[in-house]
């Protein structure tokens, strides 16, 4: 149950930079959530980061013990995604709701698994994608579903940032490498665009020179959906910061930077052309993380399913799981037809809180977090 002021209680897994620089902030800006516990293996951050949130610390081998406390309702796990399940499917079985960041997963079958979990267990299951809650996002992909700019043809998009070669992306492989990482944004982005499933994958991987990743640090792929609409993008863990798609359709297009980031400074914006006339749209900062929270928050104190479920992150996955294959291969991979997922609900997901106060971070080695 939630608490005496009708919140939702969050146990934060992982104190990380996701969890100390966004959501753990953002929490505070709701009205239907507050964070009553951090699982940490960093025993500075049980002090220093419990104590600045008022919160109780658990280790991570304590926590089938803060799982059957009584203290939280749901957990924000934020783990490296090749540790999601093993927190992920303990929490659903213990009747806990899940925020899941993305990916999903590293493996289908571990996706598949977690869904499974949540069907068992009743409790409720939704993949972090803040996007789907953020007005401008919602704002271009209703647009594009209402024809403003004809039939939606090319997708095109690069996503890039510098990853220092210490930090555990740039040790784990592909599983946490960049089309892992990063290419879920463009990816689910298109699929929302298009209102499609892609049904054909090839991709193309470089290891640039000086870099001392253990997998492809700069990845092109290219995508093929039904009646022929092709999507391409790249994403990079050894470029300068940037991010940015278009779309192509029969009547116009949509440019849009920034796109997938987030926090100070970060408004969704876009220019749509339509007939040769361009018009700028520029969004207000919005606290993401506050809006994806409370709308999971809602969704548990009103008994609905949040719509980026766990089928949401898993059609994702599945993509990423064929781009490895069409790079270790040099073919292209074929994909099962699926059926588009409904958009209808959308219009209820839309959040728009202002951006919280980031505290400063407390630093960790630990490869966990």
């Amino acid at each position: 149950m939630p608490n005496a002021a009708g919140k939702i209680r969050y146990g934060v897994v992982a104190g990380g930079s996701i969890s100390q620089g966004a959501f753990m902030p953002g929490i505070g800006q709701t009205d239907n959530s507050v964070i009553t516990a951090l699982v940490t293996g960093d025993p500075q951050k049980a002090t220093q980061l419990a104590g600045q949130y008022g919160l109780k610390a658990y280790a991570y081998e304590d926590y089938a013990a803060l799982l059957s406390a009584g203290e939280i309702d749901a957990v924000y796990v934020a783990t490296p995604n090749f540790r999601h399940r093993e927190f992920v499917i303990p929490a659903l079985e213990a009747g806990i709701h899940v925020l899941l960041e993305k990916p999903m997963g590293t493996r289908e079958a571990d996706c598949l698994a977690m869904i499974e979990a949540a069907k068992r267990s009743g409790a409720k299951l939704m993949i972090a994608y803040r996007l789907h809650c953020e007005p401008g996002t919602l704002d271009m992909i209703e647009r594009v579903h209402a024809g403003h700019f004809g039939d939606p043809r090319l997708f095109t998009s690069i996503f890039t940032q510098r990853v220092k070669p210490s930090n555990h992306r740039a040790q784990d492989g592909f599983g946490v490498g960049p089309v892992a990482d990063m290419g879920p944004y463009p990816l689910n982005m298109v699929r929302q665009l298009f209102n499609a499933e892609p049904i054909e994958v090839s991709a193309v991987g470089v290891r640039s020179p000086g870099s001392t990743m253990d997998t492809w640090d700069t990845v092109t792929v290219s995508l093929r959906f039904p009646e022929e609409r092709l999507a391409q993008f790249t994403v990079s863990y050894t470029l300068p910061d940037t991010e940015r798609f278009q779309l192509l359709g029969s009547k116009g297009e949509i440019e849009a930077s920034p796109c997938f980031g987030y926090g100070e400074g970060v408004a969704i914006s876009y220019r749509a052309t339509i007939d040769g006339e361009t018009r700028v749209h520029v969004n207000p900062v919005v606290d993401q993380f506050a809006g994806e929270t409370a709308y999971f928050s809602d969704c548990i104190l009103n008994g609905q399913d949040p719509e980026p479920d766990g089928e949401e992150g898993w059609r994702d996955v599945r993509v990423v799981a064929a781009i490895e294959r069409a790079l270790q291969t040099g073919q292209a991979q074929q994909l099962e037809p699926l059926a588009p997922r409904p958009f209808a609900r959308r219009r209820e997901q839309r959040r728009a809180f202002p951006l919280a106060d980031v505290p400063p971070m407390i630093a960790t080695e630990s490869p966990t977090e």
